[in-house]
């Protein structure tokens, strides 16, 4: 995509590099639709994008409209998701909707996406990336090692789950669904003595007065995208593809393009305990990765630095070395 080089008072796009490609930018009578669940995070995070548009393009807040979409994986709380369908219930209705053009881009969690998206649309934009780390969160202890030994923990995390378990065994891991201030209700009902939450939300959220411990990738490795958010559009509008294209954060889109070839090598999905986090320094990326046993009871790990442009490959060369190790029916 060419780099926007000028904007003309009538409210297209022009840009010089290709003068034939002219589009219409969205305005109060004609709004930009930005579709996303209806969580106080995700709409958080459809406000970040909207801001970012609006900073880019000089137009006014009512120039987009924030359409919320109820979505299965938000109406279904009392069940793990692998047991209703996994990571396509918080994404499968607002892709109905971009599909049928109700919305005109879709603001996702990346770490809630599938490695692979419906025919007709595309996930290319990425905002900047924040605290990849998880929060360890209690009312009482300040940490895993504070906890008695047979302490009740919540979770609705597979990979939390059994990382937990690797490290304490004699925990007692709950499910614990639903959105963030949710789980902190529970928490405070007395359901658990701690949860995890990511440090990406509660930042997001500016919920500082959340008592946490944000715990080190090398003692607890996070989700595959984690602190992430993606943008989501058709592949043929090229209006929404420009636009994204002038807010997109290539450092972030390197970091995922490695993360979610090892994840998608991996068929990764919510019933699978996966960790992995790809860093930048310059031109070398380093590449972390871990596959578990849902119980806890095997961990395997590696670490691989390479070249950023061999991000991709260096995730299916990490896949395909944890599973030989693992073995066939490891998952």
């Amino acid at each position: 995509m060419q780099k926007i080089l000028s904007r003309e008072l009538s409210g297209q796009i022009d840009t010089s590099n290709n003068p034939s490609m002219k589009l219409n930018l969205p305005s109060p009578a004609s709004p930009f639709n930005i579709g996303t669940r209806g969580s106080p995070l995700a709409l958080a995070q459809a406000y970040e994008t909207r801001s970012r548009l609006m900073a880019e393009f000089d137009l006014p807040e009512e120039a987009f409209a924030i359409c919320v979409i109820k979505v299965t994986g938000d109406a279904i709380q009392d069940r793990p998701l692998k047991e209703i369908g996994g990571k396509g219930l918080f994404t499968r209705e607002i892709e109905e909707a971009l599909l049928d053009g109700s919305i005109d881009i879709a603001v996702h969690s990346m770490k809630d996406m599938p490695v692979e998206q419906p025919g007709g649309l595309l996930l290319d934009t990425y905002l900047p990336r924040e605290d990849v780390r998880d929060a360890f969160v209690s009312l009482n202890a300040k940490g895993l090692d504070d906890l008695a030994k047979g302490a009740t923990v919540g979770t609705s995390s597979l990979r939390r789950r059994s990382q937990l378990l690797a490290r304490r065994p004699d925990l007692n891991i709950v499910e614990f669904r639903g959105n963030v201030q949710t789980r902190l209700k529970k928490l405070a009902d007395g359901v658990a003595e701690a949860t995890f939450l990511a440090m990406a939300g509660l930042n997001r959220l500016d919920m500082k007065d959340v008592p946490r411990t944000a715990i080190a990738p090398e003692d607890m490795l996070p989700a595959v995208a984690q602190g992430a958010i993606g943008i989501e559009r058709r592949s043929d509008d090229s209006r929404a593809a420009a636009m994204l294209d002038a807010i997109h954060d290539h450092p972030t889109g390197r970091r995922l393009a490695a993360e979610r070839s090892f994840l998608a090598a991996l068929d990764g999905s919510c019933e699978t305990p996966i960790g992995g986090l790809a860093d930048l320094d310059g031109n070398t990326i380093r590449l972390r990765g871990e596959i578990l046993r849902t119980d806890g009871t095997e961990v395997y790990a590696d670490d691989m630095t390479g070249s950023v442009e061999d991000g991709h490959m260096m995730g299916q060369a990490m896949a395909a070395k944890l599973l030989e190790q693992a073995g066939p029916d490891f998952f």
